[in-house]
């Protein structure tokens, strides 16, 4: 079933593609790493829509919305320049921000490795062989929210928008069936990087890329929401030590227990590092997963957060136009302990009916009048959202409460971190601390 939605500024008409059914496919039997080595698409009723996508991919170079289990991703043949240019104009992304490229078995990352065939040029890269520190990873974490660093063979069969000018890429294998299954229809690795305008907070759900993207592109597969909602971990096992270079769906203590990676580092900053080179992964140099609003922070380890938001840091207009926002995880109190009215009946955004996440939560935003200090002056309105005290139902609820935040006009966003230990944490509080304009420490 497909949504067709109005022309937008953009000049194209954006349409929703809804895929049903679970029976995608399933990889040949086999062990090790093997058992990823080749995916077989099955012949189901989603087939037809994913053939409409990827048959889109081959001819076109305007990019494809579609969803992993990570983020929905926004796709295009990672080895046609002019379809990975198209990416780049759709987001509006610096073109030195390299790409992810996303295979659909190791049959296809093994073809990547070899060199390209190029009349009259010798073939001097490298020769198809994954890296020995690589194969622990990818028979415990593949399919699944790990990006590995491999290098570029030379000639590339990847356009050289994707590497940025780097000699690397980054590379992974989707644990959705729906996202290796298109891929697979493709015949062609994706490019893929989050399916978002460029700085803005991710999306996890196909209402969160229309709202960024309508008008810029043509086709959104609608997979229903997204399973872990914070990208991949991009991991560099070619030096010694290995390193971290985006923290993510994979946690630095889970690649710790695998041989080779006892003692892999932390190679990345939870601020942009604009002015520096070429980044070697996405989501080092620029400032991401901003709302419109103001974000204001408070560390876990805030010496006041258990007190709630101090109400000096509101800073406000002079009149009862505010709305302040305020995301919950695990020690505020409703509101945040700012001066307030009575919360009104909440309202329960409710996840997909045909949802399979286990932890695919409603989001209950609730409204109070705003008051000034402790006195009943109404300065304006209080929105209020809980996501969980669980790093994992904080990292999938933490891009879809900044964007209903953003979507109801907050001026001001305040949210209580968590922990930032080495599990899915550290993910979550980069990201955050990306987005922040404000941090209390």
């Amino acid at each position: 079933m497909s949504q067709n939605l109005p022309l937008q500024a953009g000049g194209l008409r954006t349409e929703i593609l809804k895929v049903v059914g679970g029976d995608f496919g399933k990889f040949r039997e086999n062990v090790g790493i093997e058992k990823v080595g080749e995916w077989e698409v099955s012949q189901s009723p989603s087939a037809k829509a994913l053939q409409e996508a990827a048959n889109y991919l081959k001819t076109k170079d305007i990019p494809v919305a579609f969803p992993t289990e990570t983020v929905y991703g926004l796709g295009a043949d990672a080895t046609r320049a002019p379809a990975v240019k198209g990416i780049y104009s759709a987001k509006g992304r610096p073109s030195d921000n390299p790409l992810i490229v996303h295979v659909a078995d190791l049959d296809m990352l093994r073809h990547l490795l070899q060199p390209a065939p190029e009349k009259g040029v010798p073939a001097n890269g490298y020769h198809g062989q994954i890296p020995e520190i690589y194969k622990p990873l990818i028979e415990r974490f593949w399919p699944g929210p790990l990006t590995i660093l491999m290098p570029n063979p030379s000639p590339s069969k990847l356009a050289p928008q994707v590497t940025a000018g780097l000699q690397t890429y980054g590379v992974r294998m989707p644990a959705s069936p729906l996202a290796r299954s298109l891929i697979k229809l493709v015949g062609a690795p994706l490019a893929a990087p989050s399916a978002n305008a460029s700085t803005k907070p991710s999306p996890t759900t196909a209402a969160h890329v229309l709202e960024d993207l309508d008008g810029r592109i043509e086709l959104i597969l609608d997979g229903g929401s997204c399973l872990v909602g914070v990208e991949s971990t991009v991991v560099d096992g070619l030096c010694d030590p290995p390193v971290v270079l985006r923290p993510g769906g994979v946690s630095i203590d889970e690649l710790r227990k695998c041989p080779g990676w006892e003692h892999v580092e932390k190679a990345y900053k939870d601020h942009s590092e604009a002015g520096k080179a070429a980044p070697r992964a996405p989501g080092m140099k620029y400032k991401h997963y901003s709302p419109k609003a103001q974000v204001v922070l408070y560390e876990a380890t805030c010496p006041t957060l258990h007190k709630g938001i101090d109400q000096r840091d509101l800073d406000l207009k002079e009149d009862s136009s505010n709305i302040v926002g305020v995301i919950r995880t695990r020690y505020w109190q409703l509101g945040g302990s700012l001066s307030c009215g009575d919360f009104k009946e909440q309202e329960r955004l409710a996840a997909p009916a045909e949802s399979t996440n286990p932890i695919d939560v409603e989001l209950e935003v609730r409204e109070a009048d705003l008051y000034k200090s402790s006195d009943d002056v109404v300065i304006g309105k209080l929105l209020d959202i809980g996501i969980g005290k669980e790093s994992r139902s904080i990292a999938h609820g933490l891009f879809s409460a900044l964007r209903e935040l953003d979507r109801r006009g907050a001026d001001v966003i305040f949210v209580e971190g968590t922990l930032d230990d080495e599990d899915i944490g550290a993910a979550v509080m980069n990201r955050l601390r990306k987005a922040a304009s404000r941090i209390r420490s």
